[in-house]
């Protein structure tokens, strides 16, 4: 298996070249791994380095609330990041709390022990759904304690399977199992891992420090003030915008909503104006004044949603028409009703949220409309729905702090 599984790593990585001249994305990849050699000869041997190594975006996430207690509390030691995805090395290659942010290079037997002997790191941290065979063996080999954070398992996975041995021998490398939910612990006690510690999600810590954090938006602020009713629609996709602009085109005048998709290139931005029938104005093009009658605030520049959903009554998360949906965290911990389409089975927070009437997720348009006009109508519901929402929340925060108690000996803590 491991001979068809590094084949199988090099013939990926040969795709990824040949489709680098009509790819992007690809071509990020190709040249960004081409530097991983040259970027790790500038680590400084003589520190103690935390390995931290997450998938894209959404891994940095949970993996981001760690570093920044690491770097807190444990000054003394270095943080090397890496990513699989150019979508989260291109965004975050200036991360200024991690010391080093490269590449992870492609897991075959030579890359992972040329890694390992270039970075030396004191211990190595995987975010989620990041397992790599190779990686794990060198490690493993060399003592190196691995951690799985805010790992979660699902019974269709490979591991779980009769034919996934090989697999299942990779997980039993990792030192300890940080997982989201008793699920995943039982799943792994099933096939004889005991070294887990149910947890929770490192990304509740994450949004409660966006939300202490955040600063003002002035303009959403007054935009929202004088309306009946404000819907904030965060990283939407033109399926959700087709939903939310026919809600807003048919809506009384004193609805408001703020979008925010989730690609902001100006002919995107061009595509939502023209369906909308209402007044609108860009965020990049507000002055002193927002006119009375504008009914839609669209936010076409990045880095604002997460402080921006204070001032909703009802979220609306996109991405559920299509691969599935983006962060509902951000906006339930404000404390409102978060709505979203079909696709969030793979999001335990989703689902939670649906258990725990905070979350509603809709099929269509009708759906929409039911439930924003619902929300509209019976303010007491809003209400409950909304608590209920910021309540979960609150409840799930504190998992950073437990896996810093394992990770760092607390002799060498500095208390903050």
């Amino acid at each position: 298996m491991q001979t068809i599984y590094t084949i199988g790593t090099y013939i990926f990585s040969f795709l990824i070249k040949l489709a680098s001249p009509f790819n992007a994305k690809a071509r990020l990849l190709k040249n960004g791994r081409k530097e991983i050699w040259n970027q790790l000869q500038n680590l400084d041997q003589d520190s103690s380095i935390f390995w931290v190594h997450c998938a894209s975006l959404g891994e940095f996430e949970q993996g981001r609330p760690i570093i920044e207690a690491i770097r807190a509390k444990h000054p003394d030691k270095k943080i090397l990041l890496t990513f699989f995805s150019p979508s989260g090395y291109e965004v975050r290659k200036n991360y200024d709390m991690a010391h080093w942010v490269t590449y992870l290079p492609a897991d075959t037997p030579q890359n992972a022990r040329r890694f390992l002997n270039a970075v030396k790191p004191a211990c190595a941290l995987f975010i989620k759904y990041e397992f790599w065979p190779c990686f794990f063996k060198a490690l493993h080999q060399r003592d190196i304690p691995i951690y799985s954070i805010s790992s979660i398992f699902r019974e269709n996975q490979l591991f779980f399977k009769w034919y996934g041995g090989w697999f299942r021998k990779a997980l039993k490398a990792v030192s300890k199992f940080f997982v989201q939910d008793e699920e995943s612990g039982r799943l792994l006690n099933k096939i004889g891992i005991k070294n887990y510690q149910v947890v929770g999600d490192t990304r509740f810590d994450r949004v409660a420090t966006i939300v202490k954090k955040a600063a003002e938006v002035p303009a959403a602020a007054t935009f929202a003030k004088e309306a009946s009713l404000v819907i904030v629609a965060g990283s939407t996709w033109p399926p959700d915008e087709d939903l939310l602009i026919k809600y807003i085109n048919e809506a009384p005048s004193s609805v408001k909503m703020i979008i925010a998709p989730h690609e902001v290139h100006q002919s995107h931005i061009n595509q939502i104006e023209q369906k909308l029938n209402v007044p609108s104005l860009r965020y990049s093009n507000l002055r002193e004044q927002i006119p009375n009658n504008t009914k839609v605030l669209i936010i076409d520049t990045i880095g604002l949603l997460s402080a921006i959903y204070r001032y909703g009554d009802i979220a609306y998360i996109g991405g559920g028409f299509g691969k599935g949906i983006h962060n509902t965290l951000e906006a339930a911990t404000y404390g409102i009703p978060v709505i979203f389409g079909p696709k969030y089975g793979k999001f335990k927070e989703a689902c939670d949220l649906i258990d725990c009437s905070g979350g509603f997720p809709i099929q269509n348009f009708k759906d929409l409309y039911s439930l924003i006009e619902k929300f509209r109508n019976d303010t007491v519901q809003k209400k409950r729905s909304g608590k209920a929402a910021g309540n979960y929340v609150n409840s799930m925060c504190g998992s950073t702090e437990i896996i810093l108690k394992e990770i760092l000996p607390p002799s060498s803590v500095v208390e903050i």
